[in-house]
């Protein structure tokens, strides 16, 4: 028994990070869409050709649940997945929804951290409609993020001055949360921590999404036949040394305190 973990590069691995936490009895397996990385700057329409090839792959594998630990892969595909595949299905969705009830009395906005594509999708404006009733949210692309996380980019100074450069136009003094809309965003939450006022969190849907497969392994009797906590790495490009940066990643995750 196995679960499924997928996304275009090493984002899910926050996600995965928060499963192990959660769910230490469970195998699983993680693959990485390394041949089309990153989705957040491509077209809707391949985006979903990719995020189908690389599931039927792991459907191969023989896993009993799935979790698209991609905001972006979650939008454009999780309904057509769920209709093709009986298997337990978790995706991700922008914590948008617990940032603005946590701001209701504050009388704080909140801004969400984005790639281009999620903040384009028609999912994205349904959840900011049924939601942000008082015109709170604010959303921000971030597209080069993404490439720094795949980079293993986590220099102080440089990424420092990213975010000071991409918050220079918001006070942030009108702010009370920022939504990480991205799975690879808190490989950066303790960098964002340190330039953020402190009156200011930060939030993710990892622990929701975890919330929900552990509820859905219960239910659908997954947790029968237990596991030892064990990861296998995959990925599209059958690159050993993307295996080899997924297992630096995880362990670097694993490492950290939460935050």
């Amino acid at each position: 028994m196995q679960i499924g973990f997928f996304d275009s590069g090493i984002g899910g691995l926050t996600v995965l990070t928060e499963a192990l936490r959660r769910l230490p009895d469970k195998d699983f397996l993680y693959m990485a869409d390394t041949l089309h990385v990153p989705y957040g700057t491509k077209t809707k329409e391949d985006v979903k050709k990719y995020i189908f090839e690389t599931v039927g792959t792991m459907m191969n594998e023989g896993i009993d649940a799935l979790v698209v630990a991609c905001n972006t892969a979650t939008s454009i595909a999780i309904a057509e997945l769920r209709e093709r595949y009986s298997l337990p299905i978790v995706g991700m969705e922008p914590a948008v929804k617990p940032a603005v009830e946590m701001n209701f009395a504050t009388g704080k906005r909140v801004l969400v951290f984005a790639t281009p594509l999620t903040l384009q999708l028609p999912k994205y404006y349904a959840l900011i409609s049924r939601v942000d009733e008082k015109g709170i949210v604010d959303s921000l692309p971030l597209p080069e993020l993404v490439h720094y996380c795949e980079a293993l980019q986590f220099d102080r100074r440089i990424m420092r001055e990213y975010f000071l450069n991409k918050l220079s136009g918001y006070n942030l003094e009108h702010y009370g949360i920022i939504v990480l809309g991205c799975t690879h965003y808190p490989f950066y939450k303790d960098i964002l921590h340190e330039i953020l006022p402190p009156h200011i969190e930060i939030v993710d849907g990892n622990a929701g999404t975890v919330k929900r497969l552990s509820a859905l392994v219960n239910r659908y009797g997954i947790s029968e036949g237990p596991g030892k906590g064990n990861v296998r790495f995959m990925c599209t490009s059958n690159d050993p040394s993307y295996i080899d940066k997924m297992h630096t990643a995880l362990a670097l995750l694993r490492e950290r305190k939460p935050v």
